[in-house]
């Protein structure tokens, strides 16, 4: 097929309709991409040259990718978790990269292609382990704080081995001048783009900032971005180096989250380019000559990361089952595997069918890798028994607290909200005990005296273990809706009567979390209104008794006067969310409206299952209407509902007749 535009088409098709389908699955999007260019390469179909242009093209993934992780590099972040990133992270790379070495070379690679495979190797996906951990709730268990370390010190390493890969690519040199001189300039270079790039990039985005232009604003990042890698190429570095400078530059400046904001569409579609491109590496032939050793290669570098992990976890002193957790968590390759493999590839480190096993088997580990991470417990307790045997200790210290404890207050997590209520509860002599999966928090606390343990709520024998069955109410005061549900669950399936109360950001999710079974939600936002409300209104000269009255009368009537919002067109969210959310809705009684000289008792409105708020006539006092009252042109009816609702009751109100009923 010749031509540029049916290419680009197919790629986007193809590419649309593997990413739906992964995404359903639950799978991640690269490894559709993945998927694409094994279809449309040059080793299958051949739709998609495999060409310089594209190669190069798809080489921009990369410097977005790196730009990224440049940007989300923090200084201070990397001191506070020194010793999970520089000493877990640290051992477990070099021990990783060693063995693995060591194991390829005895397999009759030479040692380049082997530092290739050992560093390709060695990387963990951060997207997958990071987006299940947050949706198993488990970033701040120590499992998921030492995945998370181990990860950040493997984004820092990707840089130097980016440096080293095109130095050990010279042919004919010496390697330890070629790496001596590159290192050489990589340092050179980043202390010239830290002294005099940072001088610049500060003024100039102020001054890009001042003309309130987002075109010129995202110009701008693009200029930078590859100004600096284009600069640190011509240096003889790569690309990849000259945008995670830019990255750390830009990071710096107050304009850090809305460059985030306004690369992401560029970095994902370009890295879906650069997935699809080492997709296009793959030879279906040659995976199927070799899947033995593919096999062979998964399940062993597999075993070797959660042996070498947990080996190292074990040895800072944490318990075994930590470790094994740990361990299975990172024991897939990641997305930096697959630059450093494209990278080693470009420089004719590593091909035939040595690059397709590896590819195959680094492929095939992320496909298996939410599986394994979902059960990355339920195996730590198979394969340790003195890990069963602390799970069963902790549930028998909460027990051992809270056995003497009646018509007491569970308090689900103990943050800044959990901690406030307690000294409240403590004042009024009321008895609780809290439950918190953070260690270190409950180390301090329970050092002071404060009667929390260590434990996760969302488990039935650890709330059973609190005495959940003996408590007068359970509180979960964390804004964490897909916990709070998991919690409800529990409560309303073992203790029904027990009221829970539930804390919430705002009230997009009230009704969900009462069908859930929450006696009371506490929405922050609705709360912190009120009180901005009560402060306002004794400013005003409104009495104190007052003002207590009100707000007393407006809790009772459940926040019904300050539920839902006027949206306008700033307001972004998930589709799906917004289908649901209950919002405000004001409805413009005009000329020749059906309405018109009836009242709202007569339009049977609460069919649309929304709900009058108000009835406004201008240049009239509200509070003289009423349902009853006869509506005439210019009246505003101001409406509460879902979307759905709200639309129907505007065209029964103008028009008599309803829309998509």
């Amino acid at each position: 097929m010749s031509g540029t535009l049916p290419l680009i088409l197919i790629l986007l098709i193809s590419s649309v309709l593997a990413v739906a389908l992964f995404r359903k699955l639950q799978l991640p999007a690269m490894l559709a991409y993945f998927l694409v260019g094994l279809a449309l390469g040059p080793h299958t179909f051949g739709v998609l040259p495999d060409d310089e242009a594209s190669r190069e093209f798809a080489e921009f993934g990369i410097v977005f990718l790196m730009f990224s992780i440049g940007l989300e590099f923090s200084l201070p972040q990397l001191y506070a978790m020194r010793r999970k990133v520089l000493g877990l992270g640290g051992a477990q790379v070099f021990i990783t990269l060693a063995l693995t070495m060591c194991i390829a070379k005895l397999a009759g690679v030479n040692w380049a292609a082997a530092f290739v495979i050992g560093a390709a190797l060695t990387m963990s996906s951060t997207a997958i382990v990071s987006k299940i951990l947050a949706e198993r709730i488990d970033l701040n268990s120590r499992h998921g704080r030492l995945s998370i370390g181990v990860l950040l010190f493997q984004d820092i390493i990707v840089v130097p081995v980016l440096v080293l890969i095109p130095a050990l690519g010279k042919a004919n040199a010496n390697i330890f001048d070629v790496l001596g001189l590159a290192t050489l300039k990589a340092i050179g270079m980043l202390l010239f783009l830290f002294t005099v790039g940072k001088w610049l990039v500060n003024p100039l985005f102020n001054l890009v900032a001042s003309q309130r232009s987002r075109e010129l604003f995202v110009m701008n990042v693009l200029m930078v971005t590859l100004l600096v890698a284009f600069a640190t190429k011509t240096a003889g570095l790569s690309y990849a180096l000259g945008a995670f400078v830019a990255g750390m530059l830009i990071s710096e400046t107050k304009y850090r989250y809305q460059v985030e904001s306004d690369i992401a569409p560029f970095r994902d579609i370009l890295l879906g380019l650069f997935f699809i491109s080492v997709g296009m590496l793959l030879n279906i032939a040659e995976i199927f000559n070799n899947i033995g050793v593919i096999l062979l290669t998964l399940l062993g570098f597999i075993l070797l990361k959660a042996v070498i992990v947990t080996a190292v976890v074990r040895f800072v002193k944490y318990e075994i089952g930590v470790a094994i957790r740990t361990g299975i968590i990172l024991a897939q390759a990641g997305e930096f595997g697959f630059v450093i493999l494209a990278l080693g590839a470009e420089q004719k480190l590593i091909a035939g069918p040595t690059l397709q096993v590896v590819l195959a088997a680094a492929l095939l580990s992320m496909v298996i890798a939410p599986f394994l991470i979902q059960y990355n417990g339920r195996i730590a307790r198979r394969l340790a028994r003195s890990y069963t045997r602390n799970s069963s200790q902790i549930i028998e210290e909460i027990d051992e607290g809270s056995k003497h404890l009646n018509n007491h207050v569970v308090i689900c997590g103990y943050g800044r909200s959990g901690q406030y209520l307690g000294r409240f509860l403590k004042e009024e002599n009321i008895p609780y005990v809290a439950l918190d999966i953070d260690p270190s928090r409950v180390l301090e606390a329970s050092a002071a005296g404060e009667n929390v343990m260590f434990g996760d709520a969302a488990r039935r024998v650890v709330l059973e273990a609190a005495g959940a069955a003996r408590a007068k109410a359970l509180i979960i005061s964390y804004a964490d809706n897909r916990a709070a549900m998991k919690i409800l669950h529990i409560a309303q399936e073992s203790y029904p009567q027990l009221p829970v109360i539930v804390r919430t950001v705002d009230d997009s999710n009230m009704e969900a979390l009462r069908e859930a079974g929450a006696t009371e939600v506490v929405p922050e936002i609705l709360e912190g209104s009120l009180m901005l409300a009560s402060h306002a209104l004794m400013l005003l000269g409104v009495p104190l008794n007052r003002v207590v009255k009100r707000i007393r009368i407006f809790r009772e009537e459940r926040y019904s006067m300050f539920k839902g919002y006027f949206r306008g067109i700033s307001d972004t969210e998930n589709e799906e969310i917004a289908k649901q959310e209950v919002r405000l809705h004001s409805v413009i009684i005009t000329t020749g409206a059906y309405a018109i000289g009836r009242c709202l008792n007569d339009m049977q409105l609460d069919s649309f299952e929304v709900s009058i708020k108000n009835i406004r006539r201008p240049h009239a006092n509200s509070a003289h209407m009423s349902n009853e009252s006869l509506l005439a042109e210019g009246d505003v009816v101001v409406l509460l509902g879902q979307p759905a609702g709200l639309a129907n009751a505007e065209n029964a109100l103008l028009m008599g007749r309803v829309a998509n009923k």
